[in-house]
């Protein structure tokens, strides 16, 4: 006889309700909001100290940029005196003179907004750059592809500063702010093309894709909805980095005598000024320096925070 057939006489035994705890099995807990990339990695930054000194710092110098007025009444050019040609701090001078007797501190606080317009309008040009080629290539392929990726390496294959040197060079009576930012930027967009066409190469396989494909959604419109949103966050993080790039280069072009007009503030023009008199006062060099530097490390720990945060691999080994 089968032994899965139960007998007439057979008893059986039933738990009581309150010993089969079911409702905490069968309970689907519904509170709380779903996580997402985004979500996690705000949960991840701000928890980090590094994410609030650098989010600090940056807002710092875009307040300066911004309202100079509000840290200096002290003209950067109109007051100068070579009475007190590389002399020392005085009352009102906080951080001592130029060669010329300008104010040093007025000067670094009024040439913030033009290193920081050269690094924003950078970033604009390469975000903008970087995405239309890298979205376009990464997305169609084909021929598209091979054009658009041909032309990157192009570009990618000449250095940057190289070139603008070259630009610079050969317009250097138009020389300002967006003539240095063009040709800058110009040149620095391959390497953001090229992160974002390797991320939607992975993303535009996804299941998503093609059940929007499926419904009949324009090609145009699942990269721009539904690919691109999910292939942006690199980069973000390479863009963060090169507005600091940026803010060197523009620095060094104007060391090297081919970016902005000497009469145009900004840190690099201060320091090429500064190198003659770096034993005899270092201090004229030193201080627009310092606040180089901590300006682009600024930006520099931001994108590290970002990128990590952005990583679920690097999130998981803290």
């Amino acid at each position: 006889m089968p032994s899965n057939i139960t007998r007439p006489d057979q008893q059986h035994y039933v738990a009581p309700v309150e010993e089969t705890p079911l409702v905490a099995i069968d309970t689907v807990k519904a509170e709380g909001k779903p996580s997402n990339l985004w979500t996690d990695a705000w949960n991840d930054v701000r928890k980090r100290p590094m994410f609030w000194i650098s989010s600090a710092l940056i807002v710092l110098v875009v307040v300066i940029a911004l309202f100079p007025g509000l840290f200096t009444q002290v003209p950067p050019n109109n007051d100068c005196q070579l009475a007190n040609s590389n002399g020392g701090p005085t009352d009102g001078h906080p951080l001592g003179f130029t060669k010329q007797g300008c104010d040093i501190y007025s000067r670094i606080i009024h040439g913030t907004s033009t290193s920081l317009s050269v690094g924003i309008i950078v970033t604009v040009l390469v975000f903008v750059l970087g995405i239309v080629f890298g979205a376009f290539a990464g997305f169609y392929g084909g021929w598209l592809d091979s054009v658009l990726s041909r032309l990157g390496d192009i570009f990618f294959s000449i250095p940057y500063i190289l070139a603008a040197v070259v630009i610079m060079s050969v317009f250097s009576q138009y020389a300002n702010v967006w003539v240095i930012s063009l040709a800058i930027g110009i040149f620095a967009w391959p390497a953001t093309a090229r992160v974002l066409r390797a991320e939607i190469l992975r993303v535009k396989n996804s299941d998503f894709v093609m059940a929007s494909t499926a419904l009949g959604v324009s090609q145009f419109r699942i990269l721009v909805r539904h690919v691109l949103p999910n292939s942006i966050a690199p980069v973000i993080v390479i863009t963060t980095i090169s507005l600091a790039s940026a803010i060197v280069a523009e620095a060094t072009l104007s060391f090297l005598g081919v970016g902005l007009p000497s009469s145009t503030m900004s840190w690099g023009n201060d320091i090429s000024a500064a190198q003659t008199d770096l034993r005899t006062a270092p201090q004229v060099l030193i201080l627009p320096s310092i606040a180089l530097s901590i300006t682009v490390l600024s930006f520099i720990m931001l994108g590290e925070v970002i990128r990590d945060a952005l990583d679920p691999k690097a999130r998981a080994q803290r």
